[in-house]
């Protein structure tokens, strides 16, 4: 059945190919230069086609258009240029190059050539022939790489849209004397044709391809018979074009039967000449509606791009009115939860709490509790707030401490010391867990105003109509077809005034070539850069993202060490892109060594990178991190060093929570970051050192955890160190930096060692 199947695909191909070449037999220039069909037989075999159906069809079509003895050879000389060195590429397994088929369509002209010199003894004709034989070989190669190599998935340009006409025209031209008893092929074609162009293209191209085929057959005929009748056609599709198919068929039915019957502009004129037209408005009436849209593809036109990007505004301006009404929400969200902090009691009044425990539980059921408590009231208040003091700051008061005025007039100092100590100690305790409640609180409302920040800043980066460029989506299109990149769809709209984006769709095998980018930059007249693909909701094609190049890239390197005897370092480090082309590079050193640092420093990175990936403000993001450590059962705290470069502006921002001095090398100096504040999760409340630098093309930022800059005296001797390194690779740099603190202390590392190098270019 398979076998069938082929034989069956290879007949039908087989006659198809020898009525193309019978058709382009007959298409000439004024009856007298003949040059069509060879060009079409060269381009066909370079467009993959089957040549052992390509020559047996063309000496058929030969034959049928002249059985002489001359025309029969040129036929076969023909052929045999065509066949002999393809085949010998065969069997090299070496491709043809196209400027070979050239070569081997010329030579396959000089029995021709020869035949038309000895016959008419001039050579006008026979170069006519030849040279437009091979231009129209560049016509046709130029549509067949255009639709059947690469598919009907890419829009045509210019050039292979003109090409495309002339093989109309050409095809028009052959068409024109074959009738069979006034049926006209020239008609049936053209009417399929121009249903088709004014279906699936522009008004534009339709009426052009209508007057193509009248011109083609004007230019075989000398008759310009069908001008006027193709363009009354074209201008009637395209008026029923927004209505059913079945109007425009109707419509040009009808202009056709009032060209024959009322103006009689046809020699003669019935049914006969009438069928061509029935027919071709038949067989577009059956084409299946996805090979319209295949044939959409080509011209752009698959989609209303318009009313596409109209809706993209108007959802904007609703996402926009969305993220406002929700950033107020969580706003006051954040509201509600600071006011549910309690706040913690005063000293005094805590005193105050505790002496009247004191005096419940002991003193109510003391015979002398009058005497102590209102003759001597002041004083016995005063020696209790003492004691609760000590208690308070040694975390437990002794018999040591009670003062002689109390042992002398109380009994009950033993039940008085243990009363205090217990209050002192459970309300400690209760100021702690109230404290870490509140913290808990404070986190929460933090994170929500947090997230209400981030959509008020969702909110305004929607709030205005994105411009999309038209002019621009189209040369982007024809650019990347130009380089052979197959492209189905692209839009260019303006983000912001500094900041240009471009999504386009191509094929997957497509999506990795440099020259993608290149070609978008070319068009948008800035550099444009590829920060973002995935699959298309097409099979087999990738959606690409570009936007404007950031004026500064940076270029990374990264070198540790261990502390000797440890297998893990507790040193951590993280290298992330940023939205909004800024790029966050930081060392995170956990307290002490080994894996309990190493989980320490990871830990409290991790937290700082998805803080940052979020989107969340800098402060807050410090904040939480530090309440979220500060919270943990046991201390865990660690040093950590933050640089923040936006590429845009060459901006860079220094955190520092109790890390060494950071270091931003030019070409002229070394300046230095300086260090403050505490290490992160020791306290709840603590404030980072913050910098911005400028940084300029070449410059080095350097960061370094303690273990560097502790192998050296002092900061002055690693200054030195740094600017004595000559190197300009940034991952070179770090290894030797590395390599002179390792020898600063005779190879022993004191601590683990981590070194981060950006160098901005």
């Amino acid at each position: 059945m398979l076998k069938l199947n082929k034989f069956l695909f290879f007949t039908i191909e087989f006659l198809l190919f020898i009525a193309l070449f019978y058709v382009l037999f007959n298409a000439s220039v004024n009856m007298l230069v003949f040059p069509f069909a060879f060009g079409m037989l060269f381009a066909l075999a370079w467009a993959n086609q089957k040549v052992f159906l390509l020559a047996p069809a063309y000496i058929i079509a030969g034959v049928l258009k002249s059985a002489t003895l001359n025309f029969a050879i040129c036929n076969l000389v023909c052929v045999f240029c065509l066949i002999v060195p393809y085949f010998i590429h065969v069997i090299c397994k070496k491709n043809m190059r196209k400027w070979e088929f050239y070569i081997f369509a010329l030579l396959g002209q000089t029995a021709n050539v020869i035949f038309d010199i000895t016959s008419h003894a001039y050579f006008l004709i026979p170069l006519a022939n030849i040279v437009l034989g091979l231009a129209f070989l560049f016509v046709c190669i130029t549509v067949f790489e255009a639709i059947v190599i690469r598919g009907f998935t890419n829009k045509l340009t210019i050039l292979e849209i003109v090409s495309l006409f002339t093989i109309i025209g050409a095809v028009c031209g052959g068409l024109c004397n074959l009738n069979i008893s006034g049926f006209s092929f020239l008609k049936l074609f053209m009417c399929f044709v121009l249903l088709l162009f004014a279906y699936c293209s522009t008004p534009l191209l339709t009426l052009l391809v209508s007057a193509v085929g009248g011109v083609g057959a004007l230019v075989a005929t000398n008759n310009p018979l069908y001008i006027a009748p193709f363009i009354l056609w074209a201008l009637v599709a395209l008026l029923f074009k927004k209505r059913y198919k079945i109007f425009m068929c109707v419509g040009v039915i009808l202009v056709e039967a009032a060209i024959g019957f009322y103006f009689k502009l046809y020699l003669s004129f019935g049914i006969i000449e009438f069928l061509p037209v029935i027919l071709a408005c038949v067989v577009f009436l059956l084409l299946p509606k996805k090979t319209t849209k295949e044939i959409e593809i080509i011209f752009n036109l698959s989609k209303d791009r318009l009313a596409m990007k109209n809706i993209v505004n108007r959802n904007r301006e609703i996402l926009h009115r969305r993220l406002g009404n929700l950033a107020e929400v969580f706003n006051e969200m954040n509201l509600i939860y600071r006011n549910l902090l309690k706040n913690s009691m005063s000293f005094e009044d805590v005193k105050v709490m505790i002496n009247q425990e004191i005096i419940e539980k002991i003193c109510s059921f003391c015979p002398e509790r009058n005497r102590c408590h209102r003759t001597f009231e002041e004083k016995t208040k005063s020696v209790f707030d003492e004691l609760i003091k000590i208690s308070f700051e040694k975390g437990k008061v002794t018999l040591l401490e009670i003062p002689s005025y109390l042992t002398a007039r109380c009994r009950q100092t033993n039940a008085i010391l243990g009363c205090i100590n217990a209050l002192c100690g459970q309300y400690k305790k209760y100021m702690t867990m109230m404290s870490d409640v509140d913290t808990s609180k404070l986190i929460i409302a933090e994170q929500l105003l947090g997230v209400s920040q981030i959509m008020t800043s969702l909110s305004k980066q929607v709030e205005t109509n994105v411009s999309f460029d038209t002019a621009k989506e189209n040369k982007i299109l024809d650019e990347l077809t130009y380089h052979n990149i197959i492209c189905i769809d692209a839009v260019v709209y303006e983000k912001d005034i500094h900041t240009l984006e471009c999504s386009i769709v191509v094929r997957n095998e497509d999506a990795s070539k440099p020259k993608i980018a290149d070609a978008v930059s070319k068009v948008c007249g800035c550099k444009m850069s590829v920060y973002e693909n995935f699959s298309s909701v097409r099979p087999g094609y990738t959606v690409l993202n570009l936007k404007t190049a950031p004026k500064y890239d940076c270029l990374l390197g990264v070198s540790q060490h261990t502390k000797n005897g440890c297998k893990i370092s507790g040193d951590s480090y993280s290298i992330i892109k940023l939205d909004g082309s800024r790029i966050l590079f930081a060392i995170s050193d956990g307290m002490g060594s080994g894996e309990k640092a190493c989980d320490t420093s990871e830990l409290s990175l991790t937290l700082v990178e998805n803080f940052y990936k979020a989107g969340f403000d800098n402060d807050l993001i410090l904040s939480t991190v530090n309440k979220l450590l500060s919270l943990h059962k046991q201390e865990i705290f660690s040093a950590m060093d933050i640089c923040v470069l936006d590429e845009k502006n060459g901006i860079a921002d220094f955190i520092k929570f109790a890390s060494p001095k950071s270091f931003i090398l030019s070409e002229n100096e070394c300046k230095l970051v300086e260090t403050g504040a505490l290490p992160l999760g020791i306290v709840k409340e603590c404030k980072p050192l913050t910098k911005k630098a400028c940084i300029s093309q070449r410059d080095m930022i350097i960061l370094v955890s303690d273990g560097i800059s502790d192998s050296f005296d002092n900061d002055e001797q690693l200054l030195e160190c740094i600017k004595s390194l000559k190197t300009k690779n940034p991952q070179e740099f770090a290894d030797q930096l590395l390599c002179h603190a390792l020898a600063s202390n005779n190879g022993y590392a004191v601590d683990d060692m981590t070194v981060v190098v950006a160098k901005i270019i």
